[in-house]
């Protein structure tokens, strides 16, 4: 079975929201995660960081606390940002924006020959050329 590689706002709906990510897309989760093989990028850890910092993620509990529980809590594993990830990160073949922690998703979906779930318009339709596996969440 593939490795399945949650973009950034589909896990924090994971630990959150859960409503917000269609049933069958939750049940592929929650199966990737009773088998090991849910994972999250490691620049996804600074997104949420970020988005903690500039008050667009509100949460009860520090963010250390939260992010520790949500690893923990979901059995997800996280992949590192390695020199190859990188490397590619900069050298994604077709048009993209330019956000970097999309970048480092990509690259680390195609590296880790992962199943990526996003609900990002722009990743959508870059995956759309064939690039990268890809499940719309």
């Amino acid at each position: 079975m593939s490795k399945i590689l949650l973009d950034t706002h589909i896990f924090i709906w994971m630990v959150t929201e859960r409503k917000k990510i269609q049933e069958e897309i939750q049940q592929l989760i929650n199966l990737a995660s009773q088998e090991q093989r849910l994972y999250l990028s490691s620049i996804s850890i600074w997104e949420i960081v970020m988005a903690f910092q500039k008050n667009r993620l509100k949460l009860t509990m520090p963010i250390r606390i939260w992010i520790e529980k949500a690893i923990v809590t979901s059995g997800i594993k996280i992949f590192p940002l390695t020199p190859e990830i990188l490397i590619e990160s900069c050298l994604l073949p077709g048009e993209l924006h330019g956000d970097p922690a999309d970048r480092m998703i990509i690259a680390t979906t195609q590296i880790e020959n992962a199943i990526l779930i996003t609900r990002d318009n722009l990743i959508l339709s870059y995956a759309k050329k064939g690039d990268i596996q890809i499940l719309k969440g």
